[in-house]
Formats: structure tokens, C-alpha cells, sequence
């Protein structure tokens, strides 16, 4: 007797799409891990960093991502922005971090999709608690301009980073109030003031603990040591 066999659809070795899929996607994985596309500080490119033994997206913030030692980034869902990512990000603890400190010795280079494999998100991984970087606060920077309207000045201290914006606010307000009636008179031909803004975590060197002494302190020490110059 003849036996007639219908051949499948997928004959051995054919690989299916969805396998195809993952091959693709692995390939891509070893070609960005092989081959990391430089990181050009200052471009805004989101870039890859090591958290651990896993690889995540992070996105630096505008304006303080030129480096050399640190840059200010926030983690994101390696399928951002998908809006299925933010919801899938939020579970497992993306969303919630903020902006951090990312030393750039961290940075693998420019971030690339073949990467997403090796992501929390792509194991169904919460991130951990510890991921080794603390947060990017925000600061106040205290500075003399010229009073010719030309904007033309320096920045006589800078104060930061801060733990809590409250924090920051509450030195705002001391500042403030430590420099009304003597504000154009402190710096000749120049007004000071205290400006709150981003914590520039690439410049981390030239902030004052504003933990360790009083903020009006520090602002009377700068202004006398302009005046010693």
C-alpha cells in the first residue's frame, strides 16, 4: 500500500514567523552589543546604560547632558513612547524614578532597539530598588547681573543638589528675603538674585552643600569673597 503524507505548513526547518521574529530580534541584540553606536554627549540621544547585570533606555534631560563624568537621565520603557510601553512601564517601575545621576562610564553608547532584549521589561522584571544611581535634584543658582538690561553677569554660588523641592523652595524664599532693599547693592552694577532650576549633575563639583550650612550663610561667605578679590 502507497501512504500519501500532506506535507505541513511549516516544513522542518522552515522556521515560523514568530520564530523568524525572535531570531531577528536576537541578531539585533548581538549586533548592538558587538557594534554600540557612540554616544555624543550634548545631542540629547537617549542612550544605553548597565543597571546591573541588564541594559535600560534612559533618556537624558535636556540642557544637562554634556558630560564628561555625569549626566541627569530618567529610565524609560524600551518600547517608548508606544502607549502600551508607559502603561507596561508603570508596572514595573519605570515611571516612578524621576531623574538620576548616570556617571557616563555607565553608558554603553547610543541607544539601539536590538538592545530591548536585554531590558527588565523584555524579562518581566520590576526594577530594583538599588539601581545605582541617585537622584538628579534641583538646585538654586544665586547670580549678579547687569542692571543694563543686557543680561550680561556670573553666578556668585550655586547651591545644591536638593532632596526634596521643598527644600529648595524654602532657600528660594530665604534668599530672597535675605537679599530685598540690598540686592543692586551687594555687586556694583549688578542685581542678584536666586533662581531655581535643575540640579546640573555635570557640573556636580561647583555646588555648595546646602545640607551642610545655612543657604544665607553661604550667600554672605560669596559675596564676601567677591569682595576680598
Amino acid at each position: 500500500m502507497t501512504r500519501r503524507f500532506r506535507r505541513c505548513r511549516h516544513a522542518p526547518g522552515t522556521p515560523t514567523p514568530e520564530d523568524q521574529a525572535v531570531t531577528d530580534q536576537f541578531r539585533g541584540m548581538l549586533a548592538a552589543v558587538r557594534n554600540p553606536e557612540p554616544w555624543t554627549p550634548g545631542r540629547a540621544q537617549d542612550v544605553a546604560v548597565r543597571i546591573g547585570p541588564f541594559v535600560e533606555r534612559a533618556h537624558p534631560r535636556p540642557g544637562d547632558d554634556h558630560g564628561p563624568e555625569m549626566i541627569a537621565v530618567a529610565l524609560v520603557h524600551p518600547d517608548t513612547p508606544h502607549a502600551a510601553a508607559y502603561l507596561h512601564g508603570h508596572q514595573l517601575g519605570y515611571t516612578d524614578r524621576g531623574w538620576l545621576r548616570c556617571e557616563t562610564t555607565a553608558i554603553l553608547g547610543a541607544w539601539q532597539p536590538g538592545y530591548a532584549m536585554l531590558t527588565h521589561a523584555a524579562a518581566g522584571l520590576p526594577l530594583p530598588d538599588d539601581i545605582g544611581m541617585d537622584p538628579a535634584h534641583y538646585a538654586l543658582y544665586i547670580e549678579a547681573r547687569r542692571r543694563d538690561d543686557s543680561r550680561d553677569g556670573y553666578t556668585l554660588l550655586r547651591l545644591g543638589p536638593y532632596t526634596q523641592t521643598r527644600h529648595a523652595q524654602q532657600d528660594h524664599d530665604r534668599l530672597t528675603a535675605a537679599l530685598e532693599g540690598r540686592e543692586t547693592a551687594l555687586v556694583p552694577g549688578h542685581r542678584v538674585s536666586a533662581r531655581y532650576a535643575p540640579f546640573d549633575v555635570s557640573e556636580h563639583r561647583l555646588f555648595a552643600d546646602p545640607y551642610e550650612t545655612n543657604a544665607v550663610t553661604l550667600l554672605d561667605a560669596a559675596v564676601e569673597g567677591m569682595s576680598t578679590e
